[in-house]
């Protein structure tokens, strides 16, 4: 399993943290996903997901589906950044 994590900048932390898109979104592809938030930065958010692979991972990312969870949860796709564990 390899370990990612994904930062990115949400328009509602408490939203995106209650919503369930991403147990929806991650949970039948086999993913395991941890919610992290920056207290100091309202509108930052984090996620560890762990994944069989990344060819998966960055193939879901594009899918419509991807795209319609992280508009529902008002994620801001161009301020994404991932680290994969070393």
């Amino acid at each position: 399993m390899i370990t990612v994590m994904v930062f990115h900048e949400v328009d509602d932390v408490d939203h995106w943290v209650r919503s369930p898109k991403r147990e929806e979104f991650f949970g039948p592809l086999g993913m395991t996903v941890r919610t992290f938030v920056d207290p100091d930065k309202t509108n930052r958010v984090g996620l560890i997901v762990t994944v069989a692979d990344m060819e998966t991972l960055q193939a879901s990312l594009s899918t419509p589906a991807a795209a319609d969870a992280m508009k529902f949860d008002g994620v801001r796709p161009e301020t994404m950044v991932m680290l994969v564990e070393s």
